[in-house]
Order: structure tokens, then sequence, then C-alpha cells
């Protein structure tokens, strides 16, 4: 009987101790991750590491002064929309003013609590976890310091302005057309200044006259702003041809382009007509996309040196948005506008680099067969198409005159010559700007300068060869 009791008050003492130390069991560990700031837009992230992942309470709240307002209280309806793995739960949500209406500009706080369940469950395991974060609601200040911004229909300007804060996404908006902006240091405007920028923008060809061009900058929690600036539009006709299609054309570009095109599915190849639609329409819109990606690669600096070069002795064989009607056997079949320049000399000519510059493409691009495109920087290239031979590779440095191969045929091309265009963020640009040194002085250089380039030595500034 001694025995029997003996152990019962063991087992009460050691039941006693067992509840005691449950009840001082670590709670989970509370991680607050994302951003420390918070706008219009944000998210809350949070991660705890409890023993499977077991939760028996989790409140995140965001405070600020006396308000308190809860992002995630867990219930059994809401359980789905946290991640488990292993030992680790992670809960993100929105935490922006636009979902949070309370939230004012200044500082708040991020309360985490957790509890687990201890003692099967007949006991708790609680942990706080807190972290200050900022909430910002006053949009980036945009202030354009440049002047006299003229832009020819189909063509290029420029414009220097500063943004506050400086990591403020920022550009120039020509109707829906975005054109993103860069440190002004990389034009060589040693100024100190983290706020000013410089970019280049253009009116496309297809833009109204009337299209709204505006600066504007936006921070990453969804503050926005824009600004006008004093600018004007200058017209331009472009010119309409009509180019009659025949079999023997069809026969010399169809084939080699179906096949170095395996993007484009033909679905009859031995249907020339059918296939050079296709080509014509499709394939056309899909090298475009391929150039629009490869914009995105540019350098935040000046690569150029001074106005561009047309590739020297040749004759211009089709100007920059013609307006072209495709005929077959007298009937229209197709109608799109060609973006660039056909320049024309001796079959097989060297073809030079424009200008100072990367290459980013080197190699088949379907309508342009093989092709070299060229960075410049701050989201310019220049596009060299049809070539018969290419010389250079993807990341070369190339200079001006630098051979980037010979002229051909491959492509959409009739007969031998270069198709040149000059792109902005991979929207097609009249060369014929940057071919005139006056143009790059007025439209750029005097901007620069300006802002505090020096007058000779800047990358846009300097003319020299």
């Amino acid at each position: 009987m001694w025995k029997a009791l003996v152990v019962l008050v063991a087992l009460i003492v050691g039941g006693i101790l067992v509840w005691v130390n449950a009840g001082k069991a670590p709670g989970p560990a509370i991680e607050i991750t994302g951003p420390t700031v918070i706008g219009r837009t944000g998210e809350v992230s949070v991660s705890v590491v409890t023993p499977k992942g077991a939760l028996k309470r989790l409140e995140v709240v965001l405070a600020q002064d006396a308000t308190t307002v809860p992002v995630f209280m867990l219930t059994q309806t809401n359980a789905s929309e946290l991640t488990v793995a292993g030992d680790r739960v992670s809960i993100t949500r929105p935490s922006g003013k636009n979902v949070v209406p309370e939230l004012k500009q200044g500082n708040a706080e991020i309360r985490v609590t957790a509890v687990r369940p201890v003692f099967f469950g007949l006991r708790e395991a609680a942990a706080t976890q807190k972290r200050g974060v900022e909430v910002r609601l006053l949009p980036p200040q945009i202030a354009v310091v440049s002047s006299f911004h003229y832009v020819n229909h189909g063509g290029s300007e420029a414009v220097v302005y500063r943004v506050t804060p400086p990591d403020a996404q920022s550009g120039v908006k020509v109707g829906n057309y975005e054109y993103p902006g860069y440190p002004a240091s990389g034009a060589g405007i040693a100024s100190g200044d983290p706020a000013l920028r410089i970019a280049f923008f253009a009116h496309l060809w297809d833009q109204d006259q009337s299209t709204p061009i505006r600066v504007y900058a936006r921070d990453s929690v969804g503050n926005e702003s824009s600004g006008s600036f004093d600018y004007r539009v200058f017209p331009k006709q472009f010119r309409a041809s009509r180019i009659e299609l025949d079999d023997a054309f069809l026969a010399k570009v169809v084939p080699p382009i179906v096949q170095n095109s395996p993007e484009l599915k033909v679905d009859d190849p031995s249907d020339l007509l059918a296939a050079y639609l296709k080509i014509n329409r499709d394939l056309r819109k899909m090298n475009n996309e391929t150039i629009t990606k490869l914009a995105a690669q540019t350098s935040p600096e000046i690569l150029w040196r001074g106005p561009f070069k047309q590739l020297t002795n040749t004759a211009v064989e089709a100007g920059f948005a013609d307006q072209r009607t495709y005929l077959y056997k007298g009937k229209e079949v197709d109608r799109q506008v060609h973006l660039g320049f056909d320049l024309a000399s001796l079959a097989g000519a060297p073809v030079k680099a424009a200008n100072r510059g990367r290459v980013l493409h080197a190699g088949w691009l379907g309508i342009y067969g093989n092709c070299v495109i060229l960075d410049h920087g701050m989201g310019l290239m220049s596009l060299y198409a049809h070539l018969s031979s290419i010389e250079v590779q993807v990341g070369d440095m190339v200079d001006l005159d630098k051979e980037l191969g010979r002229s051909g045929s491959t492509g959409l091309a009739g007969g031998d010559h270069l198709h040149f265009t000059m792109l902005l963020a991979g929207n097609a640009v009249t060369p014929i700007d940057w071919w005139s040194a006056q143009w790059v002085q007025d439209r750029v250089t005097r901007k620069l300068n300006d802002a505090g380039a020096p007058a000779t030595g800047a990358p846009a500034t300097s003319a020299a060869r």
C-alpha cells in the first residue's frame, strides 16, 4: 500500500512539474519580412517557425498612433491562406492605404502574436514580435529643368529633369508609351545631384499630333505623380507605296524564312502566298516583340559619341514609315508600314556601325534575316538588317565605322541592300534626326551642357570621330 501511495505521489508531482514546465515552453519563432516602407500599396509578410507548423493563434496588426488595424487573424475559415512548409508557416497580406484607409503619412508598427499548443493542446506557448515601418503617402516630386523640346512626328527628343526621391521610377509618357529616365551622371553630367535625370522619348509615326506628352514618377509603394512641360510636335507626311508580289519573289524569300523561324507555325509551306502573309503579319509582330525585350538590356550610360553616320555611298530606296500596300496578281493582299531606311550601294558592301555601341543581337531575326542590333545606351538602339554575313558577336563593344557584316538580301528583301533604323525603348524612330549633327547639338548636347556636362568630352557632346 505504501509503495502504491509513493508511486501515486510521484506521478502527481511529475505531472505538476510537466504542467509547470509546459507553461515555460518557448513560443513560436516569428520573423517579419518584406519592405520597410508601405504606401498606397504594400505588403506585410510574416513567417512563424513552430513544430509541425502547429498554430493555435496568429494575429498580425498594423498600429499607428492610437489606431490598430487587423491585417490577419487566424480562423478556421482562413487557415487555408497560410503556406506551410515543414515547421514554417507563412502569410503575406496587402497592407497599403488602398486596403487600410486609416493609414496616414508617418511611422507605424507591425505587431505579430503567435501561439502554439503544448502539453497535448492543454497549454499554450506564445511569442510576440514588432517591427517599425514607414508609411509613405506623398507622391514623388518631379520638375523639368531643360527647355525648348521640339519633336518631329516619328522622331525623338530629350528632356532633363529632377525627381525626388531619387529612387522613384520616372521618365516620359507619350500617350500609352513610357520612356524611362536615367541618372544624368550616365550622360557625363558630374553635378553630384542624385535627383537629376535624362530621358529620351519619341512621338511615334502612328501617334496623333495631339497625343499628350508628360513626365511621370512613381515609387515602389504606389504613389505616382506627373507633370507637363513645354514641347511642340512638328507634323510629317509619310509616303505611300504599292508593292507587287510575284511568284519568283515568294519562292525566293518564303522557304528560308520558314526554315529559320521555328517560332512561326505555317500550316502549308507550299502555299507561298499564305506563308508570306503569315510572315509579313505574325512574324513581323514576333520580331518586334523580340526587339522590345532586347531594349530592356540597354546600358544606363550613353555609349554613342556625336551624330550617327549614314552608311556611305548609298542610295535611299525606301524611307521611314512608308505606308506599303502589297498586291498579288493585281489584288490587294496586305498592308504594312516600313519602319526604317533601305540603303543600297554595291552587292556585299561593308556595313559599318553608325556609332559606338554594344552588340545586343547578332544572328537571324525573321523578316530582318541576318541582323545586328547595337545598344547605344539609355534606350537608344540601331538595327542593321538583311545582311549576307555577320562579323561581330553579342557583347562586343564596337566603335563608329566598325564593320558589322556585309549587305545582302536575307529575310524579306527583294535585293541586296541594308535596312537601317533607330529605336527608342524598342520603338522605331526616324534615323534622320540622329544623322544630323545640328539636331544632336540642339536637341541633346545643349541640354546636357546646360545641366552641367562639360563642353567637351561628355559622351553625347563630342563630335570627334
